[in-house]
């Protein structure tokens, strides 16, 4: 039997929109994903410690509504690079303040460590496939092996 995929889903930190959160949770479990749904206002600590929980995860998924996503993953470089968030972030929302948009505001994200911005969120699941792809493409071309989806035990 296949495995189950998993994701991380969250608001950003200083967001409490929560109805197209739970859109998005219903919607990938409907088409058979594993959701662990953090909810509104989610620090990056408690993205990178579902992480951890969640070794399993591939990838992580932020919404942010209210257009201050920058400032609330300010601290995603250093979880990245410290591996506690070890997949992939995909951000989607509202992305910065204001009528007229700025596009080096996505630029800014992508700096940041965010893998992608996803305009649309019907486009999720293929942006998912997308990020599992080139996430396994990694390790491939490093010629390592994914970390293991479950624990190995191995009898003595």
């Amino acid at each position: 039997m296949p495995q189950q995929r998993k994701i991380i889903l969250g608001v950003a930190a200083s967001d409490a929109h929560a109805v197209a959160n739970h859109l998005i949770a219903h919607a990938l479990r409907g088409i058979g994903y594993t959701v662990v749904n953090l909810g509104t206002c989610t620090p990056v600590a408690e993205f990178a410690q579902a992480c951890r929980e969640h070794p399993d995860a591939e990838a992580v998924v932020i919404g942010s509504l209210n257009g201050h996503a920058h400032e609330d993953l300010r601290d995603l470089p250093a979880a990245k690079a410290a591996g506690t968030i070890h997949c992939p972030v995909a951000l989607g929302g509202n992305l910065s303040v204001g009528s007229r948009k700025d596009p080096s505001a996505l630029d800014r994200l992508y700096r940041l460590g965010v893998d992608r911005i996803v305009a649309d969120p019907t486009e999720l699941p293929a942006v998912l496939d997308e990020l599992r792809a080139a996430h396994a493409a990694v390790y491939a071309a490093a010629g390592a092996a994914e970390p293991a989806a479950e624990p190995v035990l191995v009898a003595s």
